[in-house]
Parts: C-alpha cells; sequence; structure tokens
C-alpha cells in the first residue's frame, strides 16, 4: 500500500518542528520557507530535499502542491497606462 502525500506544514506538526527550526535546519531564507508551508510557493526539487531531509522524510512523502489558487490576471496592468 503507498503512503499518503501530506502537506509540510503536517509533517512540521509531527515533528514538533517550529518555522525557525525549519530554516535553520534546511539554511532556506525565512521567507521562502514561510510560503512553501503556506502553500504560496512550489519548491524547486532543491529545495524539497532540503525541507525533506530536515523533516527526516522523503520527497515523495510532501504533497508540493498549491494550497492558494493562482490567479491569472488579464491586462497589462498600471504601469501600461491603458487597459486590455
Amino acid at each position: 500500500m503507498a503512503a499518503v502525500m501530506k502537506p509540510i506544514a503536517r509533517y512540521m506538526e509531527e515533528a514538533e518542528i517550529s518555522l525557525g527550526q525549519l530554516v535553520t535546519a534546511t539554511g532556506l531564507e525565512t521567507k521562502l520557507v514561510k510560503a512553501i508551508v503556506s502553500g504560496n510557493y512550489t519548491p524547486s526539487p532543491f529545495q524539497r530535499q532540503r525541507l525533506a531531509a530536515a523533516l527526516g522524510v522523503s520527497t515523495d512523502d510532501i504533497s508540493w502542491e498549491h494550497a492558494v489558487p493562482v490567479q491569472h490576471i488579464r491586462g497589462n496592468g498600471p504601469q501600461s497606462g491603458r487597459s486590455t
């Protein structure tokens, strides 16, 4: 039977590791780790390896999907001075 993938925040809870401890263990920036844990950023393969190793699990055990829906915005934005 295949293991169930869980979000990184769940592994942190189970291991009783704080965000600060995870940052220290991985050597990644606090802002980046916070965005990954909250589901606002999908980490690179290198970042996934660092995070999984710090938690003592495989990268395949962690669900790396965005928790926050990605919004597609039309138009050129306010910087161009005109709308589409």
